[in-house]
């Protein structure tokens, strides 16, 4: 008796078995699901990095699927994902400047070959005859200018309201007479030669007084200076 109990009992284990694996009329086949993230979430590591990290995956692979754009391709951590940019057109653009190949510009020396032109000689400034004016500077009196522009002192004098003796201060304006010559030699010294400074207050101009027929500025640019120089005691000056 206890043997025909174990062989009913066997007999309705193979039953259930055979009933679990039998297809029902009717029923379709089951349909295989997949994942639709092909990367799973990482299950290691910060869950909150994990979680940005996933979402920036799926909003690069949406892109990638609306607009053929960029697409993302894992990183060696498998989660933080790398972006690889593909131009449109299958063609990488270069720049290129407009009008071809664009020119350097380069130094070009100016006239006068690679020393930056030549070097300018020294020539004295010629006298241009009388002037109608002329403004006493420091150092000059109405002779020494008779002298300097070959007209008769006397008749300088007479022009412009003036007595011969009296001092006449710098910034005196006068007239100078278009005809007449100076009565006898114009210079007081012989020149060229060269003058040394004996006071302070001495000028180009006071020194033209001296040798009398002789220009400022002539005197000035013997010597490389400008007519307004300061001159020290002792100074060597070059007359022309």
């Amino acid at each position: 008796m206890p043997y025909m109990k174990y062989v009913l009992v066997i007999a309705i284990v193979s039953l259930l078995i055979s009933s679990c694996t039998m297809t029902y009329p009717g029923s379709s086949a089951a349909t295989p699901t997949t994942n639709p993230f092909t990367n799973p979430l990482p299950t290691s590591g910060d869950p909150m990095k994990n979680v940005e990290s996933f979402a920036t995956a799926t909003a690069l692979a949406k892109t990638a699927i609306a607009g053929g754009g960029p697409t993302a391709t894992l990183g060696a951590d498998g989660a933080t994902p790398v972006p690889t940019n593909t131009p449109l057109g299958g063609s990488i653009p270069t720049n290129t400047p407009l009008g071809g190949v664009g020119v350097i510009p380069s130094s070009t020396p100016g006239i006068g070959g690679s020393g930056g032109g030549a070097t300018p000689t020294s020539t004295l400034a010629p006298v241009t005859g009388r002037p109608a004016n002329y403004t006493l500077q420091q150092g000059e009196f109405p002779y020494c200018i008779a002298r300097r522009f070959n007209v008769n002192p006397e008749e300088l004098l007479s022009l412009n309201g003036l007595y011969d003796g009296s001092l006449y201060m710098p910034g005196t304006m006068l007239q100078i007479p278009q005809s007449g010559s100076f009565p006898g030699d114009r210079a007081l010294r012989p020149h060229p030669t060269t003058y040394t400074v004996t006071s302070s207050n001495e000028t180009f101009y006071s020194i033209a007084c001296l040798f009398g027929n002789v220009e400022p500025s002539q005197i000035a640019q013997a010597n490389g200076l400008s007519l307004g120089s300061l001159l020290t005691i002792g100074q060597a000056i070059k007359i022309p």
